[in-house]
């Protein structure tokens, strides 16, 4: 299993009804908006890192109000 957290950067007034519409995708943990360079972090999952990899670009990103993602995968050193 392959965890990330996912930074977005939204449209002006558009975190919540992002940070909504993402919490409803299938391998989303836990999506919230926040303040700073960011305005909604998600954490995800995936069985592989190419599935990974499809859920951001084939889901998130086709999320109405996006602008920018930074994915960061979890590693355990």
């Amino acid at each position: 299993m392959v965890q990330a957290y996912i930074l977005i950067q939204t449209e002006v007034g558009k975190a919540s009804t992002v940070a909504d519409t993402i919490s409803k995708i299938t391998g989303v943990i836990q999506a919230e908006d926040v303040t700073g360079p960011y305005d909604v972090i998600v954490r995800a999952q995936a069985d592989t890192v190419d599935d990974l990899g499809r859920l951001v670009v084939a889901r998130v990103q086709q999320v109405e109000g996006i602008t920018r993602t930074l994915t960061c995968p979890v590693v355990h050193l």
